[in-house]
């Protein structure tokens, strides 16, 4: 789900209706349907009011300009087919894109994070890449994902229930939050999705299979 600040609008996955829908905050009659039969995961608008769309099925994901709706999108990332190429996805879920239209994908059956320059035609493993596992240079399908402003990549780790966060060009991550087994203690989580930091640098994190939102009190920033 994305916020459409200047139309007051909500931008939805409605993932069981295979499609996009976009509902107004103001006018709960004020709906309508922006893109069909599309097996959205996540999706995310940049400054410039582009669409972003991962879609799972076609291990793609997918750009619609500012206006732009139905179609079948542009894909700005995988679309070769399920595998682990570079230039493949293999169910592709959360997603980030910063200003410069660089994509960063939860590359979730793959165990990776995969970064896309702008009309590139391959990706750049950025954070997991070596198998799934749960050592540091690993990771086990990865959901929720932002950077912050210096390149930091935060992911969460689903199956391994914990918060890695990659610094720029690091070789393996290390554990923010979590990584103490599944369980439900305040340590703990059981298979994290979504996460964000709010201005004063604390992180919220879905914590799915908890059913609730934890929150924490860490410095986003490397040293």
């Amino acid at each position: 789900m994305s916020l459409d600040e200047k139309n007051k609008s909500l931008i939805i996955c409605d993932q069981g209706n295979r499609r996009i829908v976009r509902w107004s905050l103001q006018n709960t009659n004020d709906r309508e349907i922006l893109i069909e039969n599309i097996d959205c995961q996540t999706l995310m608008t940049n400054g410039t009011g582009d669409l972003f769309v991962s879609d799972a099925n076609e291990h793609a994901v997918k750009r619609w300009r500012k206006g732009e709706k139905g179609g079948k999108g542009t894909i700005v990332a995988g679309g070769n087919g399920k595998g682990n190429q570079l230039n493949q996805l293999n169910e592709p879920t959360y997603i980030f894109v910063d200003r410069e239209e660089t994509v960063y994908i939860s590359d979730s059956g793959n165990h990776r994070v995969m970064k896309w320059l702008k009309y590139a035609s391959e990706g750049i493993v950025v954070a997991g890449g070596h198998g799934q596992g749960n050592n540091l240079k690993q990771l086990d399908c990865p959901q929720g994902l932002l950077l912050n402003e210096i390149g930091d990549i935060y992911v969460a780790d689903s199956e391994n229930h914990r918060i890695m966060c990659w610094s720029l060009g690091a070789k393996e991550g290390r554990i923010v939050v979590g990584g103490n087994g599944r369980g439900i203690e305040s340590n703990q989580f059981r298979r994290p999705t979504g996460l964000t930091f709010d201005i004063d640098n604390n992180l919220y994190v879905v914590d799915c299979d908890n059913h609730r939102i934890q929150r924490f009190c860490v410095d986003n920033k490397s040293e």
